[in-house]
């Protein structure tokens, strides 16, 4: 088993060292390479700490403050083996393994949508797409994925950060082709902030410096940028008081997400990294403190005090953990990730090699146990919206008779269990069947069934052939219920007509070419807020 402790004396002296250096040079750093795996050794396990610690109480506190006891132990680590913040970002490790650091978007997609474990949200989309012949970066894409704006590229970015010590630009050119294949926008400024942190942790330890430093590598304009710059203001007015700051922060950013439009549900990346960067400011540095406000933040309660906690350990190092942590982590070295070739000390050895490499790229040296590179400056990728303006009007279900929808042929009432025979779809597999809806608004998604006996369909909006859908979803085991088919926003103002028509045909895994439909949700413009009006709940 291999152990990534140095002595506290070797290691305080390196770390002052380093910050004696840095005072001096300020292009360039050396590290030993034992500190530099200790730091990656620190990243991983807390990701692993993290998420454990936070997993029972996930989407437990929607809207809400999670008030419920936290009981966490260090032997619950194990249960990282199992956890989806972990194995699917190793998908994308064990892409780079095979096809180098510059793999294609595709193949990351392709890995991710072939791998045997579920998917859900921005994630199960890139694999539909995939499957849909609808390619990376398209597959993440806000008008072939509704949930550009989600966490799964802020969940899953982290080796990325961990590879690039001091080197942002390189984690921002690292992060455009796999945040790309199921986000887009501010869900991919998500795993691009995160992995800045971790690039700025490895030679800072001011938590509100690295937030700042880590913001210079997302476009300012974002509205990713502007949440993370609230929280940290936010942080200065109630700087003892985090239940405050976040009850102001609800106020303003904690309205429905556009992929659960009409619910409490908020699986937003910006939201939820709000939630990571309050941990790290309350925290203070205290890995308990800082798991515990991440947590109780709510919504997506175990992915970000996951990554809060990731930040500490590249921060300090595994060696700084305490005792029985790093025993219950070295208690699982060497047991692999589910659907992986990936051991913890495997992904510490791997991503210490990436580093390197890295390094060299940059112009830096490794020789021996020494690694001297070149710091890099902070450079936003180009500013991107998924959905301008974009706010939730109402949800019309196909069994609303005066709800604008217009039947033609042979549909029937989908029963999806004996147990409850409440209709919970429409479904027509004959040709030539048709559902129209008519609306006012300025965008619409059209919900049905993914599932092993779908069907196409075409789309028409407004008389215009627009695409053709496939309600066909098995893979890894799994099937959807009301899910999103086809939407479109950005239109003008006014009356819209979209129209189904079933086409009587499958691919041929499918086992019939049934269409499902279930329910229209229509989106309407917002009024532009003045910069003022914005920040006035600030003043």
């Amino acid at each position: 088993m291999k152990k990534y402790v140095l002595p506290l004396i070797f290691l305080f002296l390196i770390l002052f060292s380093n910050s004696c250096s840095q005072k001096d040079d300020t292009t360039s750093r050396t590290i030993p390479l034992e500190l530099l795996k200790d730091k990656i050794a620190g990243g991983w396990a807390g990701k692993m700490i993290g998420v454990t610690y936070g997993a029972p109480s996930e989407f437990r506190a929607q809207g809400l403050t999670y008030e419920d006891t936290i009981r966490w132990k260090p032997s619950d680590v194990k249960g990282a083996i199992w956890q989806d913040d972990i194995y699917v970002q190793l998908t994308f490790m064990m892409t780079m393994d095979q096809f180098g650091m510059d793999a294609p978007g595709k193949k990351f997609q392709e890995n991710l949508a072939k791998a045997g474990y579920p998917l859900w949200h921005a994630n199960v989309q890139a694999r539909k797409n995939y499957f849909d012949s609808i390619f990376a970066p398209q597959s993440g894409h806000p008008d072939y994925n509704l949930h550009a704006d989600d966490i799964d590229f802020q969940i899953e970015s982290d080796y990325i950060g961990f590879m690039c010590p001091g080197m942002p630009q390189s984690a921002v050119r690292l992060a455009e082709k796999p945040g790309h294949v199921m986000n887009y926008g501010d869900g991919y400024y998500g795993g691009v902030f995160v992995a800045a942190l971790y690039a700025e942790a490895y030679f800072e330890n001011d938590i509100p410096k690295i937030i700042e430093k880590a913001l210079l590598s997302i476009p300012a304009e974002s509205d990713y940028a502007k949440l993370i710059r609230d929280v940290m203001i936010l942080h200065q007015e109630y700087p003892d008081d985090w239940r405050s700051a976040w009850k102001d922060l609800e106020a303003r950013w904690g309205s429905e997400h556009i992929c659960a439009p009409g619910t409490s549900f908020n699986i937003d990346a910006k939201v939820n990294g709000a939630y990571i960067v309050m941990g790290l400011l309350y925290g203070n540095g205290d890995f308990l403190k800082t798991m515990e406000v991440a947590t109780r933040c709510g919504q997506d309660s175990d992915c970000n005090p996951s990554n809060a906690m990731a930040v500490l350990g590249v921060i300090n190092g595994f060696s700084q953990f305490p005792e029985e942590w790093q025993e219950a982590v070295r208690a699982i070295g060497d047991s692999l990730f589910i659907h992986t070739n990936y051991t913890f000390n495997k992904a510490v050895e791997k991503t210490a090699e990436y580093a390197c490499s890295l390094v060299l790229a940059g112009g830096g040296k490794v020789t021996g146990k020494t690694i001297t590179l070149n710091l890099e400056q902070p450079q936003a990728p180009p500013l991107e919206i998924s959905f301008p303006q974009v706010v939730f009007d109402r949800r019309v279900s196909v069994f609303e008779t005066s709800g604008g929808w217009e039947k033609k042929g042979n549909w029937t009432n989908y029963i999806r269990s004996k147990r409850n025979t409440t209709p919970q779809a429409l479904c027509s597999d004959t040709p030539g069947d048709e559902l129209v809806f008519t609306f006012n608004g300025t965008g619409v998604s059209l919900n049905g069934n993914w599932l092993r006996t779908g069907g196409l369909a075409d789309i028409y909006l407004d008389g215009e052939f627009k695409r053709t859908v496939d309600c066909y979803f098995f893979f890894a085991g799994q099937e959807h219920l009301n899910m999103d088919l086809y939407h479109i926003t950005g239109l003008q103002p006014g009356k819209h007509t979209l129209r189904v028509l079933v086409k009587g045909d499958k691919r041929p895994e499918a086992e019939a070419a049934r269409v499902y439909l279930t329910e229209a949700v229509v989106f309407k413009t917002a009024d532009k807020k003045s910069e003022t009006e914005v920040f006035s709940f600030l003043k």
